[in-house]
C-alpha cells in the first residue's frame, strides 16, 4: 500500500505541519511549501468550480481546515525567517517572498501596502463575510427541512414510487447534506479567522522587523522600514492570495445550487446565454455606449459584435415558440386517472413493527454492524424456543415524526409502548443510591419503568465497581420488544402459526395429528392456543396439548373450558414457570362471602345464557370494586416478602379472575385448585375478603 493511501498519512502530515511552528525551515524548503500552498488553493478552487454536486466534494470542510492550518504555520515559519534573516537582504527569506515583494508590487512598499489592504478588504468584507452569512442561513434551512424531506421519502416509499433500497440511499444522502451544511457553517469561521490572523501577522512582522533592524542590526529607520516592509508585504501576499482563493472556493460551495448534474460552467451557459433576445439587447446597449464621444470605441464595438454573434448562434439552436410542438396534458392525466386500483396499493400491517427516531437510525446501519437487528433477532430466537411458535420478523422503520431518540413498538398496526434512549451511551440500573452518586443523564428503563442512568462508555468501569447492571442501548430496545411480545402473544399468534404447530406435530406424531384434525377445527384450535398464550403458557408440549384436546372435545367445545383442561394437563410445566425453584406455593385465597358472591354471579349468567363462556361472566359491581382495591394490595404484600404473587381459586372462577388481573394487577398469577400437583404444598399467605 502506498504512503498516500495509508491510514497514517494524514496524521503524519498534520504532525509535520505542526512541527513547522517549532523547527526553523531553510529558505529553499520554505519556498517549496509556499508553492505547494498556492497549488493546493488553486486545485481546491478548480474542484469547487467544476463539481456538479457539493457532496461530490464532501471532504472540502476538512481539507479547508488542513489548508488553513498549513497557511498559519507557514506564517509562523516565515515570520521567524524574516525577523532573523531579513537584514541580510530579500533572498535570505526565500525566493517566493522576495519575488512577491519586488516583482508583484514593483518593489514599492507603498504599493504593496495598498494592494494588501485592498485584497484584505475584498477578502474579509466581501467574500468571507458573505460566505459566512450564506453558510449560516443554508445550514439553518437544511436542518429545518430535514423532517419534511424525510416525510416525502416515506410517502414515496409507501406509495410504491421508490423501493426500500432507493429510500435508504435518499435518507443517507439527506443525512450527508445535513452534516455537510453544519460543517460548512463552522468552517466558514476558520476562513474568516485566517484572514484576520493574516492582517495581524503583517503588522506584527512590520513593527517587529523595524525594531530588530534598528536596535539589533544598527540599520537606519528608513532602511529598516524599507527592507522589512517589502519582506513583510511579500510574506503577507504569499499568504493572502491562497487565503483569497480558498475564501472564493468556500463562497462557491455554499452558494452552489445543484442543477440536474450540471457543473457551474454548464449552468451559467444554460441560464445566462439561453435567451438570444437578451444578448441582442445587451449588444445594442454596448454599441450605443461605444458611440459616445471620447469613449474607447473599439472595446465597446468588439464586445457588442461578440454578443450579437453569440445571440445569433444561440437562436439557431432554440426553436421558436411558434414551431415548438404543443403537448397536451389531458391524455396523460386521463391515463393516470384511469389506472386500475390493485391490492398491491394497500400496505400490509406488520404483526410487530418498530419505529425509531433519526438519532437511532445508525443502530441499524452497517457502520454499527446492525447491533440492534442482531439483538432483536436473538430475542426472537430465544422467545420462539421458549413459547413454542416462531415470533414473526420485526420490521424496523425510521419515523421522523418521533423525537430524535424515541422509538415506538407497534402490534398489528397499533402503537403499544414507546421509550427513549441515548444512542451513544450505556444504561445502568441498580441500587438508587449508587445511581445518584454517578454522573449521567437521568432516565428510566423503558421496558420495566425502573430508575436508570445513562452514562458515557468510559464510565463503564465505575458502574461495574458500584455493582450496577450495564445494558447497551440495542439490548434496551430489544428487551422492551421482547416484553411487548410476551404480553401480546395471543395477538401475534395466527392461522399461519396454527399450521406451523400442526406441521411440527405431524412430523413427530403423524397419527396423533391425523386424529386431532378430525375432531377439532383449526379455528377452535387457534382459540384454545390463544387462551394459553394470553397467560404466557408455552405451547411447546404440543403432544400433551393435542391429547388433552382429543379427550376433552366430546364434553365441551368451549375454547375457555378446553384451555382450562389443557392447563390441568400442563400443571407441572406451569408450576416450573411460576415457582421454578420451590415445591411450596405461597398464595392468597378468597373468603367465603366473596366466593359465594362470585358463584352467584356465575350461576345467574349461565342461567341467562347456558352457552356463555366462563371468562365472559358479569361480576357484580360490589365484587368488582373489591378486586380493584384488593388485587394490587396482594401484589404489593407478596412482592415485599420476595415471593411470587399467586391467587388460588376454584376452577370455575379462574377464567374470570384471570381476566380481571390484566386490568387490576398484571403480575398476579391466578391458579385453580386442580392445577396444583400433589407434590406441592400450599401456604395461605392471606385472604381476600369482601
Amino acid at each position: 500500500m502506498s504512503f498516500i493511501n495509508s491510514k497514517s498519512a494524514i496524521p503524519i502530515v498534520l504532525l509535520l505541519i505542526l512541527a513547522m511552528i517549532i523547527l526553523p525551515l531553510p529558505p529553499l524548503l520554505l519556498d517549496t511549501i509556499f508553492t505547494f500552498n498556492i497549488v493546493l488553493a488553486i486545485m481546491i478552487l478548480l474542484v469547487c468550480s467544476t463539481t456538479k454536486d457539493v457532496l461530490e466534494f464532501s471532504v472540502f470542510p476538512t481539507l479547508l481546515l488542513v489548508a488553513t492550518l498549513l497557511r498559519l504555520t507557514l506564517n509562523v515559519a516565515s515570520t521567524r525567517i524574516v525577523l532573523l534573516e531579513g537584514h541580510n537582504g530579500g533572498a535570505a527569506a526565500g525566493k517566493v517572498i522576495q519575488s512577491f515583494g519586488e516583482v508583484v508590487i514593483g518593489g514599492s512598499y507603498v504599493v504593496g501596502i495598498v494592494v494588501f489592504a485592498i485584497l484584505s478588504i475584498v477578502n474579509f468584507m466581501v467574500i468571507s463575510k458573505g460566505a459566512e452569512r450564506v453558510s449560516e442561513v443554508s445550514a439553518r434551512f437544511t436542518l429545518d427541512s430535514i423532517q419534511g424531506k424525510q416525510m416525502a421519502i416515506e410517502s414515496d416509499m409507501n406509495a410504491g414510487a421508490i423501493d426500500q433500497e432507493e429510500a435508504t440511499k435518499r435518507r443517507e444522502t439527506l443525512a450527508q447534506q445535513a452534516h455537510f451544511g453544519g460543517a460548512m457553517d463552522g468552517v466558514s469561521k476558520f476562513v474568516k479567522g485566517d484572514i484576520i490572523a493574516g492582517i495581524c501577522i503583517l503588522f506584527i512582522n512590520l513593527i517587529g522587523g523595524c525594531l530588530i533592524g534598528i536596535f539589533e542590526h544598527g540599520m537606519s529607520s528608513k532602511d529598516a522600514f524599507q527592507t522589512y516592509a517589502l519582506l513583510t508585504i511579500g510574506d503577507g501576499l504569499v499568504a493572502q492570495i491562497p487565503s483569497l482563493l480558498l475564501a472564493t472556493a468556500t463562497a462557491i460551495i455554499v452558494t452552489r445550487i445543484s442543477d440536474d448534474d450540471k457543473d457551474i460552467a454548464q449552468s451559467i451557459r444554460g441560464q445566462l446565454l439561453s435567451k438570444p433576445s437578451i444578448l441582442f439587447m445587451t449588444g445594442g446597449v454596448m454599441f450605443v455606449i461605444g458611440s459616445v464621444p471620447n469613449m474607447p470605441h473599439m472595446a465597446f464595438y468588439l464586445f457588442s459584435g461578440i454578443l450579437v454573434f453569440v445571440g445569433w448562434k444561440q437562436s439557431k439552436y432554440i426553436p421558436s415558440e411558434v414551431d415548438e410542438p404543443k403537448t397536451d396534458n389531458k391524455p396523460i392525466l386521463k391515463n393516470h386517472l384511469d389506472e386500475p386500483l390493485s391490492w398491491a396499493m394497500i400496505p400490509h400491517v406488520e404483526p410487530i413493527k418498530l419505529h425509531i427516531g433519526f438519532k437511532l437510525v445508525p443502530l441499524v446501519t452497517k457502520s454499527k454492524q446492525t447491533a440492534l437487528l442482531k439483538s432483536i433477532r436473538g430475542c426472537r430466537k430465544t422467545l420462539s424456543e421458549q413459547i413454542g411458535f416462531v415470533i414473526p420478523e420485526i420490521m424496523v422503520k425510521d419515523d421522523y415524526s418521533l423525537q430524535p431518540n424515541e422509538y415506538v413498538i407497534y402490534v398489528d398496526g397499533d402503537a403499544i409502548e414507546s421509550g427513549r434512549v441515548e444512542p451513544d451511551m450505556l444504561m445502568v440500573v441498580g441500587a438508587e443510591h449508587e445511581l445518584n452518586q454517578m454522573d449521567g443523564v437521568i432516565g428510566v428503563d423503558p421496558a420495566y419503568q425502573l430508575p436508570a442512568l445513562w452514562i458515557e462508555p468510559e464510565k463503564k468501569g465505575e458502574a461495574i465497581r458500584r455493582d450496577l447492571q450495564i445494558i447497551d442501548v440495542h439490548d434496551v430496545i430489544a428487551t422492551h420488544i421482547q416484553k411487548v411480545c410476551i404480553e401480546y402473544l395471543d395477538s401475534i399468534f395466527n392461522f399461519d402459526d396454527v399450521k406451523g404447530v400442526n406441521d411440527r406435530l405431524a412430523n413427530a406424531h403423524p397419527e396423533l395429528m391425523e386424529t386431532l384434525g378430525k375432531v377439532i377445527t383449526p379455528s377452535l384450535e387457534m382459540q384454545v392456543l390463544r387462551q394459553l398464550l394470553s397467560e404466557q403458557i408455552p405451547i411447546t408440549n404440543i403432544r400433551t396439548i393435542a391429547n388433552t384436546l382429543i379427550e376433552s372435545i366430546e364434553s365441551t367445545k368451549d375454547a375457555v373450558m378446553l384451555a382450562s383442561n389443557v392447563r390441568v394437563a400442563l400443571k407441572r410445566s406451569i408450576m416450573n414457570l411460576v415457582v421454578p425453584d420451590s415445591r411450596q406455593l405461597n398464595v392468597f385465597d378468597l373468603g367465603p362471602n366473596l366466593t359465594d358472591s362470585l358463584n352467584q354471579s356465575i350461576n345467574n349468567s349461565l342461567q341467562n345464557n347456558p352457552n356463555l363462556s366462563l371468562d365472559a361472566v358479569i361480576v357484580s359491581q360490589q365484587d368488582l370494586i373489591v378486586f380493584q382495591n384488593k388485587m394490587p394490595t396482594v401484589v404489593q404484600t407478596m412482592n415485599a416478602q420476595n415471593v411470587q404473587p399467586i391467587l388460588l381459586v376454584p376452577p370455575t372462577m379462574r377464567p374470570i379472575l384471570s381476566k380481571l388481573t390484566k386490568s387490576f394487577a398484571n403480575e398476579l398469577v391466578v391458579l385453580s385448585f386442580n392445577e396444583i400437583p400433589n407434590e406441592y404444598s400450599i401456604n395461605v399467605f392471606g385472604t381476600i375478603e369482601k
